[in-house]
């Protein structure tokens, strides 16, 4: 199969804070677009803007600097905005990545079968 770790998080936009998250996200994802480990990262909200969906897909060297390095500099203000509900993690996942996303709730789900189009 393949060596890709994909996260699918799903988050509750709190009350008067979508168009503040909405200018947060556009933050991130500049400074995510620069990781060359980072093969799909993707924001969508729900209509109403009540929820928003963050589809990840990292080599798995790559998603622990994603979080450390990246991400750290934004996360007080994310939290400030959105609350975790859910976060599935699909892919074979170490200890150390366990480490770092137990506190989100972590489901883990182990690869099948299957295949993708991305690249190696």
């Amino acid at each position: 199969m393949n060596n890709h770790i994909t996260c699918l998080y799903e988050l509750e936009v709190k009350e008067g804070k979508l168009e503040g998250f909405r200018e947060l996200i556009k933050r991130v994802v500049a400074a995510t677009r620069q990781e060359p480990g980072v093969l799909l990262y993707e924001y969508s909200i729900s209509d109403d803007g009540a929820k928003a969906y963050i589809v990840e897909r990292y080599r798995p060297e790559a998603l622990v600097p994603h979080v450390d390095i990246i991400f750290a500099p934004f996360a007080e203000s994310f939290l400030e905005h959105v609350k975790f509900t859910r976060l599935l993690v699909f892919g074979d996942v170490t200890s150390d990545l366990h480490r770092r996303l137990d506190p989100f709730g972590a489901i883990y789900v182990k690869p099948y079968a299957g295949f993708d189009r991305f690249e190696g």
